[in-house]
């Protein structure tokens, strides 16, 4: 279920007006920008810039690149862009960064629908002519690049039937892969890449049944092997992506520092979808609700924002 609270019939033409109030003259309104745009979905927001534009001949999240600064910008505006805009150019992002290009491209690949995903990838041709595919190979190396390419690349069926003899057969693929002295890293490239996620599910099930252990628990885990970290985001976003979100949540709060760039990117890309049973999940796993956590780790417009679009109504 989604945190965002949102009206059902909002004037687009009226809230173009309050945002244009709220950044003209000396001084922004962020309070009202907030009001306004935390609390409208993505069909509403795509309506209010359509009429901010014919109203006022401007590009309103230029307007908005502008006026704000800092995170608070950044989560802004990456909130007014269309949901698939917007993951085109937190792909973008993490591929320039390399260090985040494994989990965004991940969870593109192994959370989104096929159509989702497709979708991504037509926004990222559009803004910067060239396929993800292509700067994700510009960008990597080795078996990292492999998977990344394999798993973008990939159209996946989205059913649910399910085939157990294959199932059988793959479980015992991906254990002999895991098992041998050098793992054969393109037997598991090539079961990830092309199963349906359903299929993946009978398979990761059997292979837990067989061999006594999820698959995650065989796989050694090496935090500075940048492809067996992707492997490990794959196995988590295919097997349970809310518990992956949670655990990525966790992570970005519980550091020294507080990881924004993380914090943001998973608040805007979920509130609108499956949000409240991340804050669930959260909860039970630190008995601490997510709205205190992110309120006792950011400050200002930025924390108003984040905090009204996890749901918090104070």
């Amino acid at each position: 279920m989604a945190t965002l609270i949102a009206p059902e019939h909002p004037s687009p033409v009226a809230d173009a007006e309050a945002i244009r109030n709220a950044v003209q003259g000396l001084g922004t309104n962020e309070k009202t920008i907030i009001a306004v745009i935390a609390h409208r979905n993505a069909v509403q927001r795509k309506l209010i810039r359509y009429a901010y534009e014919e109203i006022y001949q401007e590009d309103l999240v230029k307007r908005l690149e502008s006026e704000l600064t800092g995170e608070f910008e950044k989560a802004v505006c990456r909130w007014m862009l269309e949901p698939a805009d917007r993951d085109a150019v937190l792909a973008n992002v993490a591929i320039k960064q390399s260090t985040s290009v494994h989990r965004v491209i991940t969870e593109l690949s192994c959370i989104y629908s096929p159509e989702e995903l497709l979708a991504v990838k037509r926004a990222y041709q559009a803004r910067y002519k060239h396929s993800i595919e292509e700067d994700v190979a510009a960008h990597t190396s080795g078996d990292l690049r492999k998977l990344l390419v394999a798993l973008v690349g990939t159209y996946r069926y989205d059913g649910d039937e399910v085939n157990e003899k294959l199932a059988n057969s793959e479980a015992k693929a991906l254990h002999h892969a895991i098992k041998e002295e050098v793992i054969d890293q393109d037997e598991i490239i090539r079961i990830l890449s092309l199963r349906s996620k359903a299929q993946l599910m009978a398979t990761f099930n059997r292979y837990k049944f067989d061999y006594g252990t999820s698959i995650t628990k065989h796989l050694v885990d090496d935090p500075a092997n940048q492809y067996l970290a992707a492997v490990h985001t794959a196995l988590q976003c295919i097997n349970n992506p809310k518990k992956y979100y949670e655990k990525v949540l966790r992570s970005a709060l519980n550091k020294p520092w507080t990881d924004e760039d993380v914090l943001t990117r998973v608040i805007v890309t979920r509130a609108e979808k499956d949000l409240r049973e991340i804050k669930d999940l959260y909860y039970k796993r630190t008995r601490e609700s997510l709205d205190h956590a992110v309120a006792k780790d950011t400050s200002g417009d930025y924390k108003a924002f984040l905090l009204t679009l996890l749901g918090n109504q104070d």
